[in-house]
């Protein structure tokens, strides 16, 4: 088949008839889910304000008040020294002076402060001291589990199919967050979350290429940019609002899982993708379909749909090229600045869940930028341009003053708009480079990649407590060498889904395009 043969083959059912709408607002609904999971760590893994706890003991109001230390909060004065000194009636800060007097580590333990949360798995497990290394790693632990997840989903999706291994990520999903309501421990919530992790964004990526490969014209363009990620922004935004009403941990991941139970009954309106069953030769299966399709639509389909396809076109020379596109894919996947950006919610306000929202709703203008830019800009313009923009605010925050507080907190949230659109930016444009036999697995390869920064991203925050401009520095840093290397990287705007690796050769261009384009 030549390029444009799927799409002319089904020109008979439209662009936005019954069918097409079910599949667009059903695979959109379907990744709400990844706008909770992405981020509930925020407000799972976060640190209440605590103190060492004091057992019940005979001491006066005064020494009550003043055993624990103004700093470090992590200690408390000698408590067998202290009940000495109440005895004797001695009042601390009058009759002892309370910078000399010796302090130990809280060995009974820690009393956390539920202003804000009733539990996380902080406080429920102790992950302060000499264990706090074990909070932001618990987000890595998750991020890795991300990596894998999206390594061999799209492996695996382009050998059995885009239907089962979207329904198998999203049920793995859905079925580990809820069992780690019943984790005893750290290491067993660990474990958890990193099956958890497996599905989180494997079925994304799983419902991004489904749909793109279903719908064709600017409704696939519609889907891949605005609508998939809408659907990410809205769990998103919801997640500070379940998390507001549930403070308890357990409650949150209960709330969050047990109504993804819904999604799985989508297996009998949700189709399979007619362009990777022509790519396994399973013309029959993709006709029946469409012939479906055209019912829902109410349109007249063909005798024959398909006419001459053949699936030996399918291999061809030049699997180093793509090798190398790849490469530089995955150096341009490679920015953390999102992930970042999203877990230093901190920073925005003093009300985490306020500060949650406001980082979810910079997304949504964001999504609408990315969109209209895939409508009528290059990809290469587009990728690079939002890149230079995610980096310049992230450096110009090192020359405001803290006096200025809100200037760097409207850079920084500028920054997090350039990083989400570059996010929604390169979906749509990897599956558009690669073609069907590929697609899959090149999506989720350079989804893997790019999960690695996000493991990183805890890690980096914590070099903050260094030098504070450091996380944003090696943020803007990587921004701008990705940047550079979207240079070399084929264009795809206005040129229909490639079907085979020989198709794909086709586009291979160098960067003199981006001159010709605009000289036009």
């Amino acid at each position: 088949m030549t390029m444009k043969d799927y799409a002319e083959s089904i020109a008979f059912l439209g662009q936005w008839g019954l069918f097409q709408q079910v599949v667009f607002f059903l695979l959109c609904a379907s990744i709400m889910p990844n706008g909770f999971g992405a981020f509930t760590l925020v407000f799972v893994n976060d640190i209440p304000i605590h103190h060492c706890f004091v057992p019940e003991a005979n001491l006066t109001r005064e020494w009550l008040e003043a055993i624990i230390p103004t700093r470090p909060l992590t200690h408390r004065y000698r408590l067998g020294v202290v009940k000495n000194l109440s005895a004797q009636g001695l009042i601390p800060g009058r009759d002892i002076n309370l910078t000399e007097m010796e302090q130990e580590s809280c060995v009974d333990g820690w009393s956390y402060s539920k202003d804000i949360y009733q539990s996380t798995i902080v406080s429920e497990f102790d992950l302060v001291c000499s264990e706090q290394w074990k909070q932001p790693f618990t987000s890595t632990v998750f991020f890795i589990g991300v990596v894998f997840g999206s390594f061999f989903s799209g492996q695996l999706a382009d050998r059995f199919g885009r239907k089962p291994v979207l329904f198998a990520t999203m049920a793995v999903q859905t079925a580990f967050t809820f069992i780690q309501v019943f984790s005893v421990s750290w290491t067993m919530f660990t474990i958890l979350l990193f099956m958890n992790g497996l599905g989180q964004m494997s079925n994304f990526v799983g419902a991004l290429v489904l749909g793109a490969e279903t719908l064709t014209g600017n409704v696939r363009v519609l889907y891949s940019s605005l609508g998939t990620c809408l659907g990410f922004a809205i769990g998103y935004m919801m997640l500070p609002l379940f998390a507001y009403f549930l403070r308890d941990w357990k409650s949150l991941l209960l709330a969050l899982s047990v109504p993804s139970m819904i999604y799985l009954p989508l297996w009998w309106f949700i189709p399979e993708s007619p362009r990777w069953l022509l790519s396994q030769g399973r013309v029959e299966e993709a006709e029946a379909i469409l012939r479906k399709a055209a019912r829902w639509n109410k349109v007249r389909a063909p005798r024959v749909i398909f006419e001459g396809c053949s699936v030996s076109v399918f291999y061809c020379q030049g699997l180093s090229n793509i090798r190398v596109m790849t490469l530089v894919l995955c150096l341009f996947t490679m920015t953390i600045g999102y992930y970042g950006l999203s877990f230093n919610t901190s920073q925005l306000h003093a009300d985490p869940y306020i500060s949650c929202f406001i980082s979810a709703a910079v997304e949504v203008p964001a999504y609408i930028s990315s969109w209209l830019a895939l409508l009528y800009l290059p990809r290469r313009v587009s990728v690079i341009s939002s890149l230079l923009l995610e980096a310049v605010p992230l450096y110009l925050i090192l020359l405001i003053p803290k006096s200025l507080y809100y200037l760097s907190l409207a850079l920084e949230m500028l920054g997090k708009f350039a990083a989400t659109t570059v996010s929604s930016l390169m979906f749509v444009y990897i599956a558009e480079l690669y073609p069907t036999v590929l697609r899959n697995t090149a999506t989720g390869t350079c989804t893997t990649v790019s999960r690695l920064g996000s493991c990183m991203a805890p890690l980096l925050l914590e070099l903050g407590g260094y030098f504070k401009y450091l996380p944003y520095i090696i943020m803007a840093t990587l921004a701008v060498v990705s940047s550079f290397a979207a240079l070399f990287l084929p264009e795809s705007f206005g040129k229909p889904l490639p079907e085979t690796i020989q198709q794909m050769h086709q586009r291979e261009s160098s960067p003199r395009e981006l001159v010709s384009h605009f000289s036009r």
